[in-house]
């Protein structure tokens, strides 16, 4: 009788065996797999929870912003002839606005030319500068002033354009000044009769002080083509007479420039479009507020339904939220309700909670808004409800203002003693400019530094009274390009005893004007024997009597203090006591900085996603292993029944031999 193995050796399914021994060897894959499902599903939460806070973050973007709240609505009875737009300055008003003349930029134009592009002149080197003012006095005939008087602005910088062989036709000329952006705009214009084409020059502004003189000295030909002197030869004839808008309202005169009217209506920019007369209101942007208040409450009550469905129980399914109990979800929801139940610091008014515009918890965690309650607040505090929400800060010195502040600042109100003021380096000269008349030489410049920037000044060639030297200097030097890049100017004046001063327009310890030789007329004909101004000073003061920081007109809280980073603008008044800075961080700011350390990097949410991720990827690292580990199980299986089948089958020959064996015994004894 054969010997009967449990394996290969008797013919069984080995395979199935094998199967059945690893499923049992398996079984830890699959706690694995429901670990890591729970871990993925609590991942898959985190990024619910993720996107319902970044949601209501968004909702409260505009109730963060200012603007929001301090910009006022313009409303415009005709719009076809004006419209406004409104800065934070603007307060609420009703106007009647009459529209009697729009502003517009005086055009001249040359003689007729045959063609475009034949050469004018010789092609010598030749310098067109341009010159803005005012034109007075006199009569207008047939584009031809008589009689008139040109007066410079000194807020406008001269212009210069170099016309050469390269250039010296009328196509040229046009698209020389063009490119060199000088303030002239120029065009050809065909007439149609036998010399058609004309040089169309037209000031870039609008208004009377935007009026033309060009001067040229070079060729002669395009002396006698170009030059334009108001008050003298015009070879150039007026098309169209720069003027001011002129307006009335609330029935005061108003005359304007431009078309744009900035001053008139304080906070407002009013631009003009035609004649004739509407109405004009500005008042609190009430709606919008209230719009953006209720989408607020709307998506602070839809991220608490995500924490309700996250962290809740489910009494009708016996089920918990996947991130039931999870310490980040529950501390991210109690740290959003503490923010928004906390009182700040408000505008030293009486709105400084949630309640005191009408928004309530419900006993569900829930918010409600009374719309009652809203519109009244809305109505008699709106400028207050921005405290309420924005990071914002009020002064109540007129002349003092709320600047910045940053993350250091703590709300609060602070008191500021200044205790000096912040002054403006300045020049001032030695020599009576009065006492005679100025002579600039040909190709002068001065070497000017103002504020610690340096640049070479051109003059323009000419003999100048004392008015006219200062309107010279502040339009050259502003108008070099190295100073208008960087927002530097000075301003050019007369003393009571005839000296020149120099004043720079900034404030402060960087603040200072100093002139030195160029080329030609040196700068002693203009100051006398001064050539180095006076510096600036700084600001200087405290806030809650903490000596703050003075850099130009603004102080700053200084490090440690509570008013850290508080920044704030004093313009003028006196030294002393201003009264009193309110800052509030709003909700809106709080928010943000909370959920800076909720979602930001390294927050509670972030920290505990970044834990699932690794908790994940080590389950990952276990399944290689196991899988490892199983591959090698089997193969040790299938080896140990081959072994045990080359066993089996010896032993089976082993018995075949000794049957035969015990046979032929058998049979041998029978005989």
């Amino acid at each position: 009788m054969a010997i009967q193995s449990t394996g290969v050796g008797s013919n069984l399914d080995v395979n199935s065996l094998i199967s059945k021994l690893m499923q049992v060897e398996s079984q830890p894959l699959t706690s694995l797999a429901k670990k890591e499902a729970s871990y993925l599903a609590k991942l898959t939460a985190y990024g619910s929870l993720n996107g319902a806070l970044s949601t209501f973050q968004s909702a409260f973007v505009g109730l963060s912003s200012t603007s929001t709240f301090q910009n006022l609505s313009a409303n415009v009875g005709d719009a076809s002839i004006l419209n406004a737009t409104t800065t934070s300055v603007a307060t609420a008003g009703n106007y009647n606005i009459n529209v009697t003349q729009l502003a517009k930029a005086q055009t001249i134009s040359s003689a007729g030319q045959v063609s475009t592009t034949d050469t004018i002149g010789t092609g010598a080197t030749t310098t067109i500068t341009f010159q803005f003012g005012t034109i007075s006095g006199g009569t207008l005939t047939n584009g031809i002033y008589s009689g008139a008087d040109f007066t410079q602005d000194a807020n406008q910088a001269i212009g210069t354009v170099t016309i050469d062989s390269t250039n010296n036709s009328l196509q040229g000329i046009r698209d020389a000044i063009n490119a060199a952006g000088k303030g002239v705009t120029a065009s050809i214009v065909g007439d149609g009769s036998a010399t058609p084409y004309h040089l169309v020059l037209s000031s870039n502004k609008t208004g009377a002080t935007s009026s033309l003189k060009i001067d040229v000295s070079g060729d002669a030909a395009l002396q006698s083509l170009l030059s334009y002197d108001p008050e003298g030869t015009q070879n150039l004839k007026e098309t169209t007479t720069g003027q001011n808008a002129t307006l009335s309202i609330n029935g005061i005169d108003i005359t304007s420039a431009s078309n744009t009217v900035n001053d008139a209506v304080q906070g407002a920019a009013i631009t003009l479009s035609k004649t004739g007369s509407t109405t004009l209101a500005l008042s609190n942007n009430t709606s919008g507020v209230q719009n953006s208040i209720n989408g607020f409450v709307k998506a602070y009550n839809d991220l608490q339904a995500t924490f309700k469905s996250l962290t809740g129980f489910d009494a009708s399914t016996k089920k918990g939220g996947v991130l039931t109990g999870d310490a980040a979800a529950r501390g991210a929801q109690s740290q959003v309700r503490n923010a928004l139940s906390s009182a700040v610091n408000g505008l030293g008014g009486n709105i400084t909670t949630l309640s005191s515009i009408g928004i309530s918890f419900q006993k569900d965690g829930t918010l409600s808004v009374d719309s009652t309650k809203l519109q009244t607040a809305l109505n008699n505090n709106f400028k207050d409800i921005s405290g309420l929400f924005a990071t914002i800060g009020k002064a109540t010195d007129s002349l003092v203002s709320y600047s910045s502040s940053t993350s250091a600042t703590a709300q609060g109100n602070y008191a500021l003693n200044v205790t000096a003021l912040a002054t403006q380096g300045s020049l001032t000269g030695d020599l009576n400019l009065n006492a005679a008349s100025t002579t600039i030489d040909p190709n002068t410049s001065i070497n000017v530094t103002i504020d610690g920037t340096s640049a070479s000044v051109s003059l323009a060639a000419g003999n100048y009274t004392a008015s006219q030297l200062t309107t010279l200097l502040q339009t050259s030097i502003n108008g070099t390009s190295a100073f208008s890049a960087a927002g530097i100017k000075v301003n050019a004046a007369i003393t009571g005893s005839g000296f020149l001063k120099l004043t720079s327009n900034s404030y402060g310890s960087t603040s200072n004007v100093s002139l030195n030789n160029g080329t030609g007329t040196g700068v002693s004909a203009l100051t006398g024997t001064i050539s180095s101004g006076t510096v600036g000073t700084n600001v200087t003061g405290s806030l809650n009597g903490v000596a703050a920081v003075g850099s130009g007109q603004f102080l700053t809280g200084s490090n440690g203090s509570a008013a850290e980073g508080l920044k704030v603008l004093v313009t003028g008044g006196t030294t002393g006591d201003r009264g009193t800075i309110h800052f509030s961080k709003g909700y809106a700011s709080q928010l943000s900085n909370l959920f800076t350390s909720i979602v930001g990097s390294g927050g509670s949410i972030s920290s505990s996603t970044d834990g699932v991720n690794r908790t994940i990827k080590d389950i990952g690292k276990q399944r290689d292993t196991l899988n490892s580990r199983l591959i090698d199980t089997e193969a040790r299986y299938r080896a140990q029944f081959t072994a045990l089948d080359t066993i089996i089958s010896g032993l089976n020959n082993t018995s075949s031999f000794l049957t035969q064996q015990l046979s032929a015994l058998t049979g041998t004894n029978t005989k």
